[in-house]
């Protein structure tokens, strides 16, 4: 598997400017092009042309996606980006149908993805804690990222077909955000590209 495709969810709104996740998007560019995958990129922030984008995701053979958690979703620029490329996928190469039938419409929904056979992975960044996750008593309820606020992410991802493989969430990045930390997130991020993708 070779052929990855990046997309940068961040955006500008209020007091966030995007850059730690441009950030992130241009360590994952850097440690692949090292290991010489072939890499595509999109910014969500620039214009893009819908026809060329589902492309992306059909030429791939695993999707890295970059975002940030605004109010417990993804950013709206980035859900409005999923929702329009993903429409403009159907019968395209994304996704054919919900996968049921109309003699058995009880069965079978979210098996008419056309992405089979593609990975992906998921990053978060958070002004929360990790602990807040983890700690009882705490925000989150000992509920991880992923299966609470991005299940819904992944669960499109499994709609059109791709396999998860395991995301990287960055914590405390607001408060967080020293030079020092910065360092260690960088460090324990390109670790983890280091075991994810050479399974792949």
């Amino acid at each position: 598997m070779k052929k990855i495709f990046i997309i940068n969810g961040s955006q500008n709104f209020a007091h966030s400017g995007g850059k730690f996740n441009e950030t992130v998007t241009d360590w994952t560019i850097e440690y692949l092009k090292s290991k010489n995958y072939e890499v595509k990129t999109t910014d969500i922030k620039q214009e893009f042309d819908l026809d060329e984008e589902v492309e992306k995701f059909v030429w791939a053979d695993v999707v890295v996606y970059h975002t940030s958690v605004w109010w417990f979703q993804v950013p709206n620029g980035f859900k409005k980006y999923i929702d329009d490329v993903f429409t403009a996928g159907h019968n395209k190469g994304i996704y054919k149908s919900d996968g049921r039938t109309r003699t058995n419409p009880d069965i079978n929904y979210g098996t008419g993805g056309l992405l089979h056979g593609r990975k992906y992975m998921l990053t978060t960044s958070w002004n929360a804690p990790a602990t807040a996750f983890t700690l009882p008593e705490e925000f989150f309820e000992q509920t991880s990222v992923d299966d609470g606020v991005m299940f819904g992410f992944h669960k499109m991802n499994k709609f059109v077909g791709m396999q998860k493989l395991d995301g990287f969430h960055f914590h405390d990045v607001e408060k967080g955000a020293t030079a020092e930390n910065i360092g260690i997130f960088k460090q324990n991020y390109t670790t983890h590209l280091e075991q994810t993708f050479k399974t792949l």
